[in-house]
């Protein structure tokens, strides 16, 4: 190989277009007078030997490093010395310097002399300089026999081709393995993996999850999705909605899949139509750990009284519930829950444990502090929570507002709520503040919250009609 390498450096340099200046060598050794150059009496009387020792340790290469590098490959004493440098500064270029440079080259030395890799470093340099981050393009130049490297220019541009936005090619590029997503793979197999993906998102989830061309596409990214497919019923854009959804969800194999799935069948009685229909809410389901985070959480519901249609209905609705820390989310939310009255075993707490997963402990403990201190008992909240399990959910600033305005503006009492919770889960001011402006301006007084506020738009329309006086 090196030896072929050798044959080809003339005409390599003959069309090379990174003719730079030569570094300037600061660093000198030697006695006095005017200076001697560097003496290397291990090393052969060769001129490119001569010229690169001094080379090498202005690189930072250290004097042992210097003369391992010469004794313990040949090509880099048969290299044409102009050729050593017009690689080096082709690195530098790049942005490969200092010890990034030093390191690439004691470990992989062939980076001075391959003809591969001259011609990768001129691409990289005319085409997409800064486009590859200097560690990513390190450890491709590390990792690769640059016979791999050949083929690594037409199958960018085959990615380009595929509709990969140039301005986001840095993102593809620095975020796969180089060496395995392109160099190792021949062109027709990119190809045939473009095309599949092609039908799931295609562009768009490469650049949600770049890391998918690393994939084999027979053994690994085609089972997977068909894998997605099948418990979909065959609805493609379901599937490719929970792929662009969760990209990251084909990094799991299909015995991952199999062993959540079969748990929501046999412990949790769930159809597969169901288990996918959470799957399309909530793709990060596949994050959860069967043994310290799903089973748990369903033995509580089933504790709760809750049937496998009870279970459905609450995660498809709120299916954090399966992923949130116990320690540092449920727990707290559960001892507050205890405190207002929620009673161990029953379906109104296993209810509102789902619902408070939207929401953090600190606005829970701010909504109950509020209800509280606007003359509520811990039982009455406890009532609305039965009711409306979503009302520790809200926002408690938001609901401070509607609460001011029900009781100051409005000239209802607090305990008017009660009997309506859903009240505080209205917004502001396009329904809240708008309707009761407007009724109020006809004849709205003393109508309940519940029938003010709960009837369809279209309804309150047409009753506000009615009521306007008939035109002269």
């Amino acid at each position: 190989m090196f030896a072929s390498s050798v044959v080809l450096f003339d005409k390599i340099m003959s069309c090379c277009s990174l003719q730079l200046p030569a570094p300037t060598l600061s660093h000198r050794r030697g006695g006095g007078g005017g200076g001697s150059s560097f003496q290397c009496s291990a090393l052969p009387p060769t001129n490119s030997g001569t010229l690169l020792f001094p080379l090498f340790l202005e690189m930072g290469i250290t004097e042992k490093g210097s003369h391992a590098l010469l004794e313990n490959h040949q090509a880099l004493k048969l290299a044409p010395f102009d050729f050593v440098r017009t690689q080096i500064h082709a690195l530098q270029n790049l942005g490969i310097n200092g010890p990034l440079l030093s390191r690439l080259i004691q470990k992989r030395p062939h980076v001075l002399v391959s003809p591969e890799i001259h011609s990768l470093l001129c691409f990289l340099s005319h085409d997409l300089k800064g486009v590859i981050q200097e560690p990513q393009l390190a450890r491709l130049l590390t990792a690769t026999d640059p016979r791999y490297l050949s083929g690594f220019e037409p199958k960018v541009r085959l990615l380009l081709d595929a509709g990969i936005p140039i301005n986001r090619l840095s993102h593809v590029l620095n975020n796969l393995n180089l060496t395995k997503a392109l160099c190792l793979k021949p062109l027709q197999d990119i190809q045939k993996m473009l095309s599949f993906v092609k039908g799931f998102g295609g562009v768009d989830l490469i650049l949600g999850r770049p890391a998918i061309l690393n994939c084999d596409l027979d053994s690994q990214l085609v089972p997977r999705i068909e894998f997605l497919l099948d418990l979909s019923g065959g609805d493609e854009l379901a599937t490719t909605t929970v792929l662009l959804k969760l990209p990251f969800i084909l990094a799991y194999s299909v015995d991952h899949y199999t062993s959540h799935v079969d748990f929501f069948r046999s412990y949790a009685g769930l159809t597969d139509e169901e288990i996918f229909k959470i799957i399309l809410v909530y793709p990060s389901l596949f994050s959860a750990s069967r043994t310290r985070k799903l089973q748990p959480r369903i033995e509580f519901l089933k504790q709760c009284g809750f049937s496998s249609k009870d279970i459905y209905k609450l995660l498809i609705k709120a299916p954090l519930f399966l992923s949130l820390s116990f320690e540092d989310n449920l727990a707290h939310k559960l001892v507050l829950l205890l405190k207002i009255g929620y009673e161990h075993g029953t379906k109104e707490l296993g209810l509102a444990m789902g619902w408070v997963c939207r929401t953090s402990c600190k606005n829970m403990q701010e909504v109950i502090s509020l209800l509280l201190n606007y003359g509520l008992t811990c039982e009455e909240i406890l009532a609305m929570g039965k009711k409306h399990p979503q009302v520790l959910q809200y926002n408690h600033k938001s609901m401070k507002q509607k609460l001011d305005y029900l009781t100051q503006e409005m000239g209802y009492e607090v305990r008017e709520m009660l009997a309506f919770p859903a009240f505080l889960g209205y917004g502001f001011d396009g329904r809240i503040k708008y309707r009761f402006e407007s009724s109020g301006k006809i004849s709205g007084e003393g109508m309940s919250i519940n029938k003010l506020f709960s009837m369809s738009t279209a309804r309150f329309s047409k009753k506000q009609e009615k009521q306007l006086p008939a035109s002269s």
